[in-house]
């Protein structure tokens, strides 16, 4: 059954209730260090849309085993609400001591939702990856020049649930600053790539230390360069990036404004402006329901459209 303009803005203002975030979505992806398992429960309560338990940078060789060990235990377990845990996990990268192991423990997890595959270079690894783990959803975590230059072949991997960025790694493997400048032209290649493919937005490598203001201009960032999940490494980061990747309250109130607007004159395309403005309306309205965002009672401030609406 199909709802009117003023049936979606209603839904909209009303929400009320915070829903889980799906991966496709999903704007927080938590890093959780996979040798201590102590931090698995904190992490799952916390604002994170998705918790990624790591058994592979934050772990030592040494400790990988037992790493793999906490997280299948977990994945196999139930919270306090009897609930299945349930999960994500950064494996190692293909081609390394790690890697088949990490598959073939993870297919007896329960809890396992999906893999961000490290250290992904080629088409080759992810369907590789997908071959000992069958209907697992696959992001692959970019972090090298040459997998850069394989962006668009890793994006139309049948099995590539979406790109992510590991900033790190990459500026260790280049030589490249961290300054919003020096990576634009990467950032924009994962976006391209993304759109392309017909993929959910990328996710963006972590602020690693930052917090408050500094963590906000670095979702700000993120956001700019059309990039729509963010990689955390504490729990603390996640209500930030998640507000930061979110339909601010100027553009959901501006959405909101445009849709009844257009409802009120008829709901026929008068200009060339309507249409983009029309899809940006309804993208920012279908977020800010899937996000369980509302407006407050009583604000009535109208906004410009945004410059990214407007067609000649």
């Amino acid at each position: 059954m199909s709802t009117t303009l003023s049936e979606t803005i209603e839904m909209t203002i009303t929400t009320t209730e915070q829903p889980k975030v799906g991966p496709e979505l999903a704007r927080s992806w938590l890093l959780v260090n996979g040798a201590q398992p102590a931090r698995f429960d904190a992490a799952a309560s916390s604002a994170a849309d998705v918790v990624v338990l790591d058994v592979e940078d934050s772990v030592a060789p040494a400790d990988k085993i037992a790493a793999r060990q906490h997280v299948i235990k977990w994945l196999s377990s139930r919270n306090e609400n009897h609930e299945l845990n349930h999960g994500w996990v950064r494996i190692n990268g293909f081609g390394t001591a790690w890697w088949e192991e990490d598959l073939r423990a993870l297919r007896e997890a329960p809890g396992l939702e999906g893999v961000m595959l490290a250290m992904t270079e080629s088409p080759e690894h992810v369907t590789r990856t997908a071959e000992l783990l069958r209907g697992t959803r696959i992001v692959a975590l970019v972090e090298t020049a040459r997998g850069v230059q394989n962006l668009q072949d890793i994006a139309t991997a049948r099995s590539t649930y979406r790109l992510a960025f590991g900033i790190g790694d990459y500026r260790r493997d280049t030589g490249f600053g961290e300054s919003p400048m020096v990576l634009a032209y990467t950032r924009s290649q994962f976006t391209i790539a993304s759109r392309a493919a017909n993929l959910p937005g990328p996710i963006d490598g972590p602020a690693v230390g930052a917090l408050g203001a500094k963590l906000a201009e670095a979702t700000g960032v993120t956001s700019e360069f059309g990039m729509t999940g963010k990689l955390c490494l504490m729990p603390e980061q996640t209500a930030t990036v998640n507000e930061g990747l979110s339909p601010s309250l100027n553009e959901l109130s501006w959405a909101t404004d445009f849709l009844q607007e257009f409802e009120a004159d008829g709901g026929q395309i008068r200009n060339g402006s309507d249409l983009p403005r029309l899809a940006r309306a309804r993208k920012v309205l279908g977020l800010a329901t899937s996000f369980g965002m509302s407006i407050p009672e009583g604000y009535d401030v109208h906004f410009e459209a945004p410059t990214d609406t407007y067609h000649c």
